[in-house]
């Protein structure tokens, strides 16, 4: 899994605001909803917050119920998910709550600014520094590799909650709704002004908790409303950069194919021409690594940088109908085929006759095409 599940978790009035500009902060949810997000820290692996939260709000961000923390360690859990903050410049207070409560602690900062943070700070905290600058996909990549975070809970602030919307990296938004209005210009908002990936959320559940509103949502593609999460999207941009690495060819695409299951284990990778094989397909080399009858496949999503083939003149069987035959019912593409080869193919059509759900997104279009430019003249 190269990025764990992120959720957006936040409380904010009803004009928007995450706090007001006093000094104390202000309580936006009440015992239920605090109890509500006690819940949802339990089922985490990690509790991420910017550096900015750390220094307004001193934080200590625990499992506060001693059932839910025993029930952690009896599934074999540590007793508090693991709590991260990231700071490009490493100024983080050595003293804050956050460093000297609860389990596991780990702050990603840059290269330059690592050595300092790892004099100054407990020395039971990880200082972690992947890259010369801090970057959010690096971040989420070493989490979810290193640290073995399958589900991570980002409570904050307004800049990380925007950054993450605007790359596209987050899977689901937890938004609570307060009865109150703040109605100060300079106070922080939930959201910044970003270029947001486009399309509608979609809305799976609205709820009364206490005298908050709990709204979660997650990402749709764009001008569709079908449900593409941000794991599909950084699955299908692996699916394009496995296209980066097929072996040139006059008479054929570059693809890449990744097969993933429902629970977010990557089952097998292929791409165009792979092992030296001038006919196989990305699709196909992707499904003849699954083992025949893996139970998995019925709930497994394959990502292809192309639209999966409807027809073929090297092989007998098309790729949208292998994929059909292995079981697999749902197919995330970037790029739907263009005629410069079987003109007319529609490999969309057979997967939906035969019972799949493909969700296109065009916008990794430009990134499928890309080893491909030598051969668009054609169309």
């Amino acid at each position: 899994m190269p990025h764990p599940h992120v959720l957006l978790s936040a409380a904010v009035s009803l004009d928007g605001f995450l706090d007001d500009t006093g000094p104390d902060r202000l309580l936006l949810s009440g015992p239920e909803d605090f109890d509500r997000v006690d819940q949802v820290r339990a089922e985490s692996d990690a509790i991420l917050i910017g550096a900015g939260t750390l220094r307004t709000d001193n934080p200590r961000l625990l499992v506060n119920s001693p059932e839910r923390r025993a029930k952690r360690v009896a599934a074999g859990l540590p007793e508090y998910p693991l709590k991260v903050t990231v700071s490009a410049s490493g100024d983080l207070d050595p003293a804050a709550r956050f460093w000297h409560t609860g389990g596991a602690k780990a702050v990603y900062t840059t290269e330059e600014a690592a050595p300092r943070l790892r004099a100054a700070l407990p020395p039971d905290v990880d200082v972690l520094a992947p890259g010369a600058e801090l970057r959010w996909r690096e971040v989420l990549a070493h989490l979810g590799e290193e640290k073995d975070v399958r589900r991570l809970m980002v409570e904050g602030g307004g800049r990380v909650h925007t950054e993450l919307l605007r790359q596209g990296l987050a899977d689901e938004l937890q938004l609570v709704v307060a009865p109150l209005l703040v109605g100060e210009a300079d106070a922080p908002r939930m959201f910044g002004t970003a270029a947001y990936p486009p399309g509608r959320m979609r809305l799976l559940e609205t709820r009364a908790v206490g005298d908050v509103v709990l709204m979660r949502y997650v990402p749709t593609a764009p001008g569709t409303g079908e449900l593409a999460t941000a794991a599909d999207r950084r699955w299908l941009g692996l699916a394009c950069d496995l296209a980066e690495r097929c072996p040139p060819s006059e008479t054929a695409f570059s693809v890449g194919a990744v097969v993933v299951a429902a629970d977010g284990t990557e089952l097998a990778r292929g791409f165009s021409r792979e092992g030296g094989d001038p006919a196989v397909h990305a699709e196909e080399a992707a499904l003849a690594k699954v083992a025949p009858g893996d139970a998995r496949l019925a709930g497994a999503t394959v990502y292809s940088s192309l639209e999966p083939c409807a027809r073929r003149a090297s092989r007998p069987v098309p790729c949208a109908r292998l994929i059909l035959a292995a079981g697999a019912r749902r197919v995330v593409t970037a790029w739907r085929e263009p005629d410069t080869f079987v003109p007319g193919a529609d490999g969309t059509g057979v997967l939906t006759a035969g019972g799949a759900h493909v969700v296109h997104l065009p916008e990794y279009a430009p990134a499928a095409r890309r080893p491909n430019a030598h051969l668009l003249g054609r169309d």
